[in-house]
């Protein structure tokens, strides 16, 4: 009998062992599926991008970037167009008031302007992009550069008010009213024998892992100054993104009141020097210098480069990539340089 007893509890014991196995082996189970369903779907990387803001496209972007000259002074705000450019280089004319070289690559607005004359280190700038510069007016010392291969171009006083390439608004007066008709770009640049598809050479941009590791001091809003005049970014949580402001003026556009909205603000400093009576300027996109980059909130104290035409921000020796997005470069005097800049936390 106590033989009997023994057997029955050993087979009571491998029978919940047995059970215990099946359980622990279903509960593993469940715990796995668990692990894959909480776990974050990587997104494939895009096949194509947009060179100048790194942003999906579903194929090839082959048309050629359009830079033109926006007039900033205050007569010409709010301006058209400048919500569609990929990247925007703010730099000094003369006086203290500066003029914009928008580039459009991925986006073609309607409008852009108003647009003002050329000068050479932006159409230098245009040229090192592979871009077609539209500008309207010249000096005849420019002109002849230009005309003599300095970049390809489209000057919109020999089509001024012609109401297909260029018109005239009623709403301002002139210099501050001329308006380039984009969707016309395309046409008159072939017709004048120009390329209108280029193979850009793309900015290096942060991969979705990169961008949760960025680093730098925290910085809500920042000012610098050109001259008289400040421009303030105020960094927007919620969207990620930054407005640009001349003053506590916000830079909008004119027919819709749609924000200036930037991924990245780059501010380099460099030697500018007045050349003439005119109070016409040599700009140095050349040497490098220091520079500051804003992004996702965070400052960081940089070098800038010029790498092949482009400007690009670089620390030991590497160049920084861009937060795929718009970027806004401001080009400011190294008097008083980024010792200037004021920031908010």
């Amino acid at each position: 009998m106590k033989k009997r007893c023994l057997l029955y509890f050993a087979l009571l014991i491998l029978f919940i062992a047995g059970c215990s196995d099946e359980d622990t082996e279903k509960v593993s189970q469940d715990l796995e599926e668990k692990e894959i369903e909480q776990e974050e779907v990587i997104e494939p990387e895009p096949e194509f991008i947009y060179p100048l803001t790194g942003e999906a496209t579903d194929e090839a972007s082959l048309n050629r970037i359009v830079s033109v000259m926006i007039n900033n002074h205050p007569a010409a705000r709010p301006q058209s167009g400048l919500s569609q450019a990929d990247i925007v280089f703010e730099i000094l004319a003369e006086g203290q008031t500066t003029r914009f070289l928008a580039m459009f690559q991925s986006e073609a607005p309607e409008l852009v302007g108003p647009v003002r004359s050329a000068r050479p280190y932006y159409f230098n700038l245009a040229n090192d992009f592979d871009a077609l510069y539209v500008y309207h007016g010249a000096a005849n010392f420019i002109e002849d550069m230009l005309k003599a291969g300095a970049a390809d171009h489209l000057n919109g006083a020999y089509y001024d008010n012609d109401g297909h390439l260029f018109k005239r608004e009623s709403f301002r007066k002139a210099p501050h009213n001329s308006y380039l008709i984009f969707d016309s770009v395309t046409e008159v640049a072939q017709d004048k024998g120009y390329e209108i598809e280029a193979e850009h050479t793309q900015f290096t941009f942060l991969t979705e892992e990169e961008l949760g590791e960025l680093t730098g001091e925290a910085v809500s809003e920042l000012s610098l100054k050109y001259g008289q005049e400040d421009v303030t970014y105020r960094y927007d949580e919620v969207n990620e993104t930054y407005s640009r402001f001349n003053g506590e003026e916000q830079t909008i556009e004119l027919n819709d009141q749609t924000p200036i909205e930037l991924s990245n603000v780059f501010i380099i400093e460099t030697p500018y020097q007045v050349v003439d009576d005119a109070g016409r300027r040599e700009v140095d996109l050349v040497s490098g210098g220091n520079a500051y980059l804003l992004q996702k909130g965070l400052i960081q104290r940089l070098e800038w480069q010029n790498i092949d035409g482009y400007l690009l921000p670089v620390k030991d020796g590497e160049v920084v990539p861009f937060v795929p997005g718009k970027t806004w470069v401001n080009v400011i005097p190294t008097t008083p340089g980024l010792a200037g800049v004021t920031e908010t936390e």
